[in-house]
């Protein structure tokens, strides 16, 4: 669960930079696996909860592929060069490795929504990695 743990501390270690103005996702790792027909890789399962107009910060997976699937509410997604789009619940995603995604966050302003994330990536992996301008 090491790769899980680091997703978990730098998704929600606060930043030194200024206080944000909207609130932040929080996140918890559910299950990590070695895939054992494809040496090196880990398949990694993440509950995301975004409490009512949060965001994350803009960010990318490394070399990770990912799946979400929105299990409740709705979420404005963009990945950099394609437009944004809201997903709402039992919609899904995927981000390919080097994707830059721009935006994050919940639409709704009175209700939470939540995601299941599964990453594939490289066993030593941080599978999320903050902007730096996001980080100062």
């Amino acid at each position: 669960m090491a790769a899980a743990a680091a997703l978990l501390a730098a998704s929600v270690a606060p930043s030194a930079g200024p206080a944000r103005s909207a609130p932040s996702e929080s996140l918890e790792p559910l299950l990590q696996q070695a895939i054992p027909s494809i040496p090196g890789k880990t398949l990694t399962a993440v509950h995301v909860v975004f409490p009512p107009s949060a965001r994350s910060n803009p960010h990318r997976h490394g070399s990770a592929f990912l799946y979400a699937y929105v299990l409740a509410g709705e979420i404005r997604s963009q990945i950099e060069g394609e437009p944004s789009r809201v997903y709402r619940t039992g919609e899904s995603w995927t981000e390919k490795p080097g994707d830059h995604h721009v935006l994050t966050e919940n639409v709704s302003t009175s209700e939470i929504a939540r995601l299941l994330v599964v990453f594939v990536a490289n066993d030593s992996d941080t599978l999320k990695n903050d902007d730096p301008a996001a980080q100062n």
